[in-house]
């Protein structure tokens, strides 16, 4: 049995598979598999992975159907072998120290995850890397509990710049919701991690490039917008089937589902805005009407755009267009009172909302 097992979800990739294949062949780490999961590519990527068969027997097959990246996640985890589980995406690559710096600290703080600092890589127009801080120095090298510190639910789910301990995956049922495409099927995986894990451990260095300049990974229609509210249905599903969780967790998810939605909000396409902004009026009414919706989860400046929304999507969207940006609200909020008038206020005025939609 391999230390680690690398899943690699490959479809139509032939442009970058060779460099994030060549740096997992290249780790000081050596006790490890790596799973090329196939996804039925129709490119030379299949050829390319065949090297590296040929070459290296810790490099091992699935050949599949297209079936999308849940289902072929789903596969690789249950035809994983090592103690410990970790993900590197197909344009993406790793760092030579990356998977021993990883392992050694998972198993010296003896937790369920090690998730690592990352960069923002660019191949064009010319080479650069920028540091990604979703965790700063002083949430590091320590023991965290994620009930405890739910902070760590708001960062971007980058779960390729992490291990997991594949017992702790498998004895609480963690998987993929297997939907077509390839979209935010990263966000209920990691709910559930970090719903369930009670021992994790950050790292502040980076050893993954996370590649922004592939153009198949943009995010514009709203195909990819209906699968951010899959996701957080079956977060919402999974919460049901286990009611101690969704106690502690239930409104962590609605604040992250706000998030999620203005973040989408800004990048989806003109056309498309409105209409996401109804969806997401409708799923926080739901989660009103559910109890779920905390507004101490939220900023005081996202409490009143939430309001905005729930009240008229058209009228947040006009607002947008007029062009007062997020940060000249954050300014104009931030001026017109103490904290304690801010967070009042806010919440004054988010309870007349809800109290209206009644």
């Amino acid at each position: 049995m391999p230390a680690i097992s690398v899943l690699v979800p490959i479809y139509n990739v032939e442009r970058y598979l060779e460099e994030c294949l060549a740096s997992l062949a290249a780790q000081t780490f050596t006790d490890f598999e790596v799973l090329c999961i196939n996804d039925g590519s129709t490119d030379g990527s299949r050829d390319i992975i065949q090297r590296y068969l040929d070459a290296d027997p810790r490099f091992r097959v699935i050949d599949k159907p297209n079936s999308g990246y849940g289902a072929s996640m789903n596969r690789g985890l249950a035809e994983s072998r090592g103690a410990y589980v970790g993900i590197l995406e197909s344009d993406d690559f790793l760092e030579p120290n990356g998977l021993e710096a990883l392992h050694s600290a998972a198993v010296a703080f003896d937790v369920d995850v090690v998730k690592a600092n990352f960069w923002l890589y660019w191949s064009t127009p010319t080479e650069r890397n920028e540091f990604h801080e979703a965790f700063i120095v002083q949430d590091c090298s320590r023991v965290v509990d994620p009930a405890e510190e739910t902070k760590i639910f708001h960062a971007k789910p980058s779960i390729w710049s992490a291990l997991y301990r594949r017992s702790f995956l498998t004895e609480n049922g963690i998987d993929f919701l297997e939907t077509p495409g390839a979209s935010f099927q990263d966000l209920s995986f990691t709910f559930k991690v970090w719903a369930c894990a009670r021992r994790v451990v950050f790292l502040y260095n980076s050893y993954v490039h996370y590649r922004q300049d592939n153009e198949n990974s943009s995010v514009n229609s709203m195909g990819k917008v209906d699968a951010v509210f899959n996701e957080y249905a079956e977060i919402g599903r999974w919460l049901g089937e286990h009611p101690e969780l969704e106690d502690k967790f239930a409104t962590v998810k609605a604040k992250m589902m706000y998030d999620s939605c203005i973040w989408n909000y800004e990048r989806v396409a003109e056309k498309h805005k409105v209409e996401l902004l109804i969806m997401t009026r409708d799923a926080f009414l739901a989660e009103q009407k559910a109890g779920h919706l905390d507004i101490r989860e939220f900023e005081p400046w996202k409490l009143t755009a939430l309001q905005t929304i729930m009240w008229s999507p058209a009228a947040y969207h006009q607002e947008r267009v007029k062009g007062e940006s997020t940060t000249a609200k954050v300014v104009r909020v931030l001026t017109q009172g103490s904290a304690r008038d801010i967070a009042g206020a806010a919440k004054r005025q988010v309870a007349k909302i809800i109290n209206r939609s009644k």
